[in-house]
């Protein structure tokens, strides 16, 4: 069994099989991402596939093998994006996106829901990146090279987003329970 970094330079070689393996390593992180910016089931199997595809005909532009992963997310955000921009969508958020991942635990699907509802009122620029750091766990920098912005502006996306997240939310819950999903 191969490494991950020698999937990823056996890849750039042009071996299909190694590409495969990648892929299939992250295929439910990368699909869980596309039905979250897409919404339905349909669009999100449509940007996974064209973002495998783009991905397969152009990984021998990888400059650094450790980015692959940024590289990939990146693609996969720029397809989703350029889908919605075609079909004129806004971005929708349900509760079916928690059915993978989320507890039961004490209350946590109700908050869970609850703050899926208040992203889906944010800018697109604020739930991206909101998205990337909680949900994804990249670092300010890395979302900075997915998104292609600076690194302050990722920071105040985040602060921006987080705040509105938080303005929307009081009331509902105390500030201690609120915290601890913010």
């Amino acid at each position: 069994m191969s490494t991950y970094s020698e999937l990823i330079i056996r890849a750039k070689q042009g071996d299909p099989k190694a590409f495969q393996e990648l892929v299939h390593a992250d295929k439910e992180k990368l699909y869980r991402m596309a039905y979250i910016y897409m919404g339905n089931e349909e669009d999100a199997l449509e940007v996974f596939q064209e973002t495998i595809y783009k991905a397969f005909k152009s990984i021998s532009t990888l400059q650094n093998n450790q980015y692959y992963s940024t590289w990939m997310t990146r693609i996969l955000i720029n397809t989703a994006l350029a889908l919605l921009r075609r079909k004129q969508k806004v971005i929708p958020f349900s509760p079916e996106i928690l059915e993978n991942h989320a507890s039961t635990d004490n209350g946590q699907l109700e908050d869970q829901l609850d703050l899926l509802q208040a992203l889906d009122t944010l800018e697109e620029k604020y739930k991206s990146v909101l998205l990337l750091r909680f949900y994804k766990d990249f670092t300010i920098k890395q979302i900075a090279e997915i998104l292609d912005i600076p690194e302050g502006t990722v920071k105040t996306h985040i602060h921006r987003g987080l705040s509105s997240l938080r303005q929307q939310l009081k009331g509902a819950y105390d500030e201690d329970r609120t915290d601890s999903f913010l």
